[in-house]
């Protein structure tokens, strides 16, 4: 990545807290201003929405602080080398002992934070590994005070959905702002949503949709490569019934591991309409990878939810995640992108690799008639998953491959064109980040045969896609250990530097503003992949 956007900005305002910081405090702050997180506030909120009230002063609410890491500068060169097949550096990665003592905060430092935290009378929860993230939580009241910043209620002008938000950019005394970049969980604006098509249009499965001998055939997946000895992970925000998982690896014989689940924040509470998003993400995984080990973790569907989730993941060490939720970028504030942004960043330089669905919506994921992309698929240390139709043979080969017409894809508006892909820059770009990176089978018709709350069914879009290409991620790492190389990590230098050797190029279709062309293009990427070439050529 070739720049950063700014997170904190100095502006001289009362020192609101004066009275409610124990004298010990106070006396190591000797200046009276505080400091603004800038971008952390709703743009556009008198515009796009009506405030209906203030916050209930008793109402409880979590949060999640993110810390600038120590030479910034440094990590983005450190992962750019360790990313880099060209690079000698290439697959070091850091422990996350290693990253805490390189990057992350001094522990006088995080304590320093958590001094500050406790006597505004906020209570701090988990440090995590890093020492980049601490969580707290405390009232409305407690956190305006805090953050020095009013908790408004509001409807959502287009929607009519009820939520909260700060009015105005939280702000810090001088000597702990200079630590953070932001503080999230002050809004729940935008709930993320699955990227998940339902169909019913039965085809080839049970239910309609490919079965896990399409998918594998269709895109070269030896049988010699199941994922033993691997783990996944998985992003979710709802839950999922074992006994629809069971169901579907009997009737395809695949004699997956039980997932795990591991609960963040309490979990995502009862099954809603994101099981089938669930169900869908683990059984795909399951088809192409069946014997990898899947742990499926479970948060709140919210600003501080999603940046702890991400977090857990990174704490597990779990070098392979598939992701499928997710909001567009315009829909977020810029300082919870970079809160995210910065826990991929560690995740890369552990050689923790992250696929991410690009959206479903075409070239429009806000939906306002624009040109706009979705994030995380966006960030620029993510493999994004754009959307195809693949077609395949009697015989379960590869046939034949267009863009999908949903799939996500174009140019960001917050990150800058990374390195590795300069490349294949183009003047559409505008010299933003361009996505996707690489797509896989995503059409609803068909779509994949799964088995979601009690029956047989097809789902297409790119949620679909995300966890295929997670689970080549997952075979790649099989063949890298028997090879005694290391994980593929965060993939998209490799990948770009195939420069498309091992991809299926997918040359014809549209995605609204943009279509599909020899070599990477905002439609499709790369394209997808032939897993058995692909392969072949990243291990050199």
């Amino acid at each position: 990545m070739t720049s950063r956007l700014k997170l904190v900005g100095l502006v001289a305002v009362p020192a609101l807290l004066a009275a409610a910081v124990p004298s010990a405090y106070a006396a190591a702050q000797p200046h009276t201003t505080r400091a603004a997180i800038a971008g952390d506030v709703l743009t556009g909120l008198n515009h796009d929405a009506a405030r209906t009230g203030a916050v209930s002063a008793a109402k409880r609410i979590s949060v999640a602080i993110s810390l600038t890491p120590r030479n910034n500068k440094g990590l983005d060169t450190f992962i750019a080398n360790v990313s880099n097949p060209r690079s000698s550096s290439y697959g070091h990665y850091l422990t996350k002992a290693q990253f805490a003592a390189r990057f992350g905060r001094t522990d006088a430092e995080v304590k320093q934070v958590k001094d500050f935290l406790r006597a505004q009378g906020l209570t701090v929860g988990k440090v995590h590994s890093g020492n980049l993230l601490v969580d707290a939580s405390g009232t409305a009241a407690q956190l305006e005070k805090a953050f020095g910043t009013k908790l408004s209620t509001w409807k959502d002008a287009r929607s009519g959905r009820a939520f909260y938000a700060n009015e105005t950019a939280p702000t810090l005394p001088t000597g702990i702002a200079g630590l953070v970049s932001d503080v999230t969980g002050l809004n729940n604006r935008a709930q993320l949503h699955h990227q998940a098509t339902n169909t019913v249009a039965p085809r080839n499965g049970p239910g309609g949709g490919y079965t896990p001998a399409q998918l594998k055939g269709g895109y070269n997946v030896s049988g010699t490569y199941t994922g033993s000895g691997q783990k996944i992970a998985l992003l979710e925000f709802d839950g999922f019934a074992q006994s629809n998982i069971t169901k579907y690896d009997t009737n395809y014989s695949l004699g997956s591991p039980t997932p795990t689940v591991s609960k963040v924040d309490g979990g995502s509470g009862a099954l809603g309409d994101g099981q089938v998003e669930v169900e869908l993400d683990i059984e795909v995984l399951h088809a192409i990878a069946p014997k990898a080990n899947v742990t499926v973790f479970e948060g709140p569907n919210s600003d501080a939810g999603e940046v702890d989730t991400y977090q857990a993941i990174v704490d597990s060490g779990i070098p392979t995640t598939s992701i499928s939720w997710g909001a567009s970028e315009s829909q977020r504030t810029t300082s919870n992108i970079n809160a995210v942004d910065a826990v991929f960043k560690a995740g890369a330089a552990e050689g923790l690799g992250f696929y991410a669905a690009s959206g479903d919506d075409g070239s429009d994921d806000a939906g306002d008639g624009t040109t706009t992309v979705d994030y995380p698929a966006s960030d620029p240390y993510v493999t994004g998953v754009g959307g195809t139709k693949l077609t395949v043979t009697s015989a379960n080969a590869f046939s034949k491959e267009v863009a999908w017409s949903g799939g996500g894809g174009g140019k960001s508006s917050v990150f800058k064109i990374p390195s590795w892909q300069t490349a294949v820059q183009k003047t559409a770009g505008g010299g933003y980040r361009q996505v996707p990176d690489v797509s896989a089978h995503a059409n609803p018709s068909p779509g994949v045969s799964i088995y979601s709350q009690g029956t047989w069914t097809s789902v297409g879009g790119t949620s679909a896609a995300a966890p295929e290409w997670a689970a080549f991620g997952a075979l790649y790492n099989q063949q890298a250990a028997a090879a005694g190389k290391a994980n593929l990590g965060f993939a998209n230098p490799a990948l770009y530097s195939a420069s498309g050797t091992g991809f299926h190029d997918i040359t014809s279709g549209s995605n609204g503003a943009y279509s599909a062309a020899t070599g990477w293009d905002f439609t499709t990427g790369w394209g997808s992949y032939n897993a058995a070439t692909l392969a072949t050529k990243l291990l050199g």
